[in-house]
């Protein structure tokens, strides 16, 4: 074992001065808190000076900071005292040599190349002993595990980090921090940068993730993991930090005014400010589901709005980050008055909106639609509705059901080709007449 700081020495040079062996020197070194080896160390007569003197090496030999030996694993700092070809050597603290050589000289950010003699450098013990008696080091671990350390801090701190964007993938972004690998999902993107997509198409979810690729992005570190090297981040939660003061300016039931930015086949999201407030960076974005666009029924967003267009509408939900609006409650429910419209039994004409399975959607007006189910279009079954009547064909239906509350309005084709009970009874009978008639001849 290599010995060679001044605070190491000093402890041997008083050793020396008692007359211990140089083996004795190294039992004490390696064992220091180990009072059965002290005892086992061969010392001469002493003077009363010398006793002195082995009280100060006791006190030395107590102290932890100049006989701590590394264990394996361990993250450490040394210095280095010598450089020749690919190996490079520390010294630990004045208490052995490490070496680290070979591909354990070269980190995930390249080869050490910059260093020189006299530097303190970081390493981990990879072996206790190599075959020269010499500690076996890393410069690759060190690197790897300082790194995980570092982060595990910013976790904890909750610190805002950078990282570029290296790859995407159908679920989010593949992100660098440092030279740490780490993912990004697409839910953790702040509402500016999530893809919004109609119909939720993977490929062009993906496309528009690849166009990422190569920017950086803060984001605060969401989970990690050091055992599977695991790290995951989020946009989002800077975005929803930086939203909590301006959040607080909006209640529920505040009407606002804003900008459509994006239709997707759930709703439109629509950016607004909120009162009192002009910087557009205090802008806010909330979602207006589709079922609360407009009381009637519609297929899509872009079948009412437009990217773009300026709409009101009022806050009905805030959760956290999330605003919900409402643009039909800010219009009086036609259907409250339906029953005075329309009544069951009344013929009606109405527009074939979309075809469906199950039956035909039909406008009667501009707010109330109605539905013929596909038991109501004829006596006959019926395998495709849409052999029945096409989108936009105008048809006569019979009402059959009114349900107010629950927005529905039921109608009838078959029944329109019913003859009138009386008429129906008549025909039975002159039927019934003909065909007793008929036996009795």
């Amino acid at each position: 074992m290599r010995v060679g700081s001044t605070k190491t020495l000093t402890i041997i040079d008083q050793m020396s001065n008692l007359g211990y062996t140089f083996r004795a020197k190294q039992l004490l070194i390696l064992n220091s808190g180990n009072s059965r080896i002290k005892r086992q160390c061969p010392a001469k007569n002493m003077a009363d000076s010398q006793l002195i003197q082995k009280s100060q090496l006791s006190e030395l030999l107590d102290n932890d900071q100049y006989l701590k030996i590394p264990e394996l694993g361990e993250l450490i700092t040394a210095t280095v005292i010598s450089i020749k070809g690919r190996e490079v050597r520390l010294d630990i603290n004045g208490l052995t040599t490490g070496v680290v050589r070979g591909r354990e000289l070269f980190n995930d950010g390249g080869a050490c190349g910059n260093i020189k003699k006299g530097d303190k450098v970081d390493a981990t013990v990879i072996d206790l002993e190599n075959e020269n008696g010499e500690m076996e080091l890393s410069f690759r671990f060190a690197g790897n595990k300082k790194t995980w350390e570092e982060m595990r801090d910013q976790f904890q701190k909750n610190e805002t980090v950078e990282v570029k964007v290296t790859d995407a993938n159908k679920g989010g972004l593949i992100v660098k921090l440092g030279h740490i690998t780490g993912f990004l999902p697409v839910s953790q993107l702040s509402p500016e940068n999530y893809p919004r997509v109609n119909g939720g198409d993977k490929v062009k979810i993906l496309e528009k993730l690849k166009d990422f690729v190569g920017k950086k992005i803060r984001v605060h570190i969401l989970d990690l993991n050091t055992e599977d090297e695991k790290l995951i981040v989020s946009e989002k939660t800077i975005w929803e930090e930086e939203q909590k003061n301006v959040i607080s300016k909006i209640s529920m039931s505040d009407i606002i005014e804003g900008t459509v930015t994006a239709l997707a086949d759930f709703g439109a999201f629509v950016k607004f400010l909120p009162k009192g407030v002009t910087d557009p960076s205090g802008a806010l974005e909330g979602l207006v589901h589709i079922s609360e666009i407009a009381w009637q029924r519609i297929d899509h967003p872009k079948d009412l709005l437009k990217v773009g267009q300026t709409i009101k509408a009022e806050i009905i939900g805030i959760d956290g980050s999330k605003i919900f609006l409402s643009m039909k409650k800010l219009k009086s429910d036609p259907w409250a008055g339906v029953e005075e419209k329309y009544k069951i039994g009344d013929i009606v004409e109405g527009t074939v909106l979309k075809t469906n399975p199950f039956g035909l959607f039909v406008e009667l007006d501009e707010d109330i639609h109605g539905l013929a189910h596909v038991s109501e279009l004829s006596d006959d079954p019926i395998d495709n509705t849409s052999k029945v009547a096409k989108s936009g064909e105008r048809l006569k239906f019979k009402i059959v059901s009114i349900e107010p509350k629950e927005h529905r309005l039921g109608l009838s084709l078959k029944a329109m080709n019913e003859k009138p009970k009386k008429e129906k009874k008549v025909a039975e009978e002159t039927k019934e007449e003909t065909e007793n008639k008929e036996v009795k001849e």
